[in-house]
């Protein structure tokens, strides 16, 4: 089974963690690191390195982060440098959150990977969107307009 780390800014990692754990349950070899005002650099490496032990059981680890560049991306990515089976995904959200959980006994991390951005890039939608799916398309107005 894979490993999953979270990390963001403030509390990202934790409240998705939490909800996370609210919908499906307690997971094993999943891990929430906060990246706290006043937190150092130096800090938020060494916590990702104890949660990436504590995670990775041999199939790898998947690192959640919320922004491209930020601290715990930047962080996340030197520490996959040094680690072979290690993959840094960005831009994270709970539906994406629960796909992962749910698929990684299944898939390896090149395959998860993969189906991470494709199936992140298909969760964004708005209402409007969604309603455009239940509709019939080119409904003509009820007065025949």
């Amino acid at each position: 089974m894979l490993g999953v780390i979270l990390t963001g800014h403030g509390s990202f990692a934790t409240g998705l963690f939490e909800a996370a754990t609210q919908i499906i349950g307690e997971q094993t070899q999943f891990n929430a690191v906060n990246f706290t005002d006043g937190m150092s650099s130096e800090q938020l490496a060494e916590q990702l390195n104890t949660a990436l032990k504590q995670c990775d059981r041999g199939q790898g680890v998947i690192c959640l982060t919320d922004i491209v560049g930020g601290s715990p991306f930047r962080l996340a990515a030197m520490l996959s440098y040094q680690y072979n089976n290690m993959e840094v995904i960005s831009g994270t959200n709970l539906p994406l959150l629960l796909e992962i959980l749910l698929q990684r006994e299944d898939l390896d991390l090149a395959t998860i990977r993969q189906e991470t951005i494709e199936n992140g890039q298909r969760a964004i939608t708005s209402l409007w969107h969604e309603h455009q799916k239940k509709s019939p398309k080119n409904e003509e107005c009820s007065d025949g307009i």
